[in-house]
């Protein structure tokens, strides 16, 4: 019952926050409005909603697309963090840490460099997130034997700082491409509906594999000699979760850019509020994540309107401080 209302109060405050972010931009939409316009899409329903056409092209051309693809972005963001810290046993693990988000950003920013964003940029994404988080996994355990989570974070970092290095001379070599890669890296949910429809089959193949292995993550969180005894394959599971989170890593970051924190700052929320089962925290990050970049992004689009800022600032500017009291509470723990 307990976890059934968790649910349902992080699918409301998902739902306040998608209708907050359909009514609230340059031009303001009331709610009656916008849900009898909504409504009116549905096959068996006939609703009056009232709206002038500019204000329903705004709706359905401009808002809407941009609110589903935010939330669409932040709970992939959001539960690949969590899969991640249950496969690594690192609260501090997420995608921008553990190179997936260096990775999938230095191979789009090759395909936007040579050939122009198109079907190559999922694909690509994919490629290049796998590619960072077994090259930092690969690293931490090189680096010491079994690799600890120390070990493993700096691994990723170093793993980061290489890829990011190499996209930035790859931006050098073509100037002219500068505006269009700096754009994409800040982060933006703004690409309509053909980057909601290249991004929904990943986010859904994904996000459906994180959420069916909830159990067994809860299971290798009491140790691989005793996962093993009830046999669980721990390293069969580790490989699906990594495979997994970095498909929705890629599919996130190909359509939204390196939006950082979310992976981090919304799973540590979670398990703050609903406990450590990852039964639990996979879907609720997945809830929350959507619920929490929709909100940034309302802030990013309104706070110096009718500028925007980069949703990846909002982000910053939450993430920071969050990440630095998770480190210290980490800290603490291992002493």
């Amino acid at each position: 019952m307990r976890r059934g209302v968790m649910f349902a109060a992080a699918g409301v405050v998902l739902a306040a926050c998608m209708t907050a972010g359909l009514m609230v931009g340059a031009a303001g939409l009331p709610l009656k409005g916008v849900v009898l316009a909504l409504a009116d899409r549905l096959p068996i329903v006939s609703a009056h909603s009232g709206l002038t056409p500019l204000e329903t092209g705004v709706l359905f051309e401009l808002r809407l697309p941009r609110v589903l693809l935010g939330a669409m972005v932040g709970g992939l963001l959001a539960v690949a963090g969590a899969g991640y810290q249950g496969v690594f046993r690192n609260p501090l693990a997420d995608p921008y840490l553990l190179g997936a988000a260096a990775g999938a950003g230095l191979t789009v920013t090759l395909v936007i460099v040579a050939v122009g964003d198109g079907a190559a940029v999922p694909l690509a994404a994919f490629c290049g997130a796998a590619g960072g988080v077994l090259l930092a996994y690969g690293l931490g355990h090189t680096a010491t034997r079994g690799g600890g989570t120390a070990t493993l974070v700096l691994a990723g970092v170093a793993v980061t700082s290489f890829l990011t290095a190499v996209q930035t001379f790859l931006q050098q070599l073509k100037v002219e491409e500068l505006q269009r890669v700096y754009a994409w890296i800040l982060g933006d949910v703004g690409g309509g509906w053909e980057q909601v429809v290249m991004c929904a089959p990943y986010a859904v193949v994904a996000a459906a594999i994180l959420l069916l292995h909830g159990r067994l993550l809860d299971v290798l969180s009491v140790g691989d000699d005793e996962a093993s005894a009830l046999g669980v394959r721990a390293g069969r599971v580790r490989l699906v979760v990594l495979v997994a989170a970095s498909l929705a890593t890629a599919a996130a970051v190909s359509a939204g850019g390196l939006i950082g924190f979310v992976g981090v700052v919304v799973p540590h929320a979670v398990r703050r509020l609903a406990g450590g089962s990852y039964r639990v925290v996979l879907p609720l990050s997945l809830l929350a994540g959507g619920a929490f970049l929709v909100t940034a992004d309302l802030i990013a689009r309104t706070v110096l309107a009718p500028a925007e800022l980069p949703i990846g600032v909002v982000t910053a500017f939450v993430g920071a401080p969050f990440f630095v009291t998770i480190l210290r509470a980490t800290r603490k723990v291992e002493t």
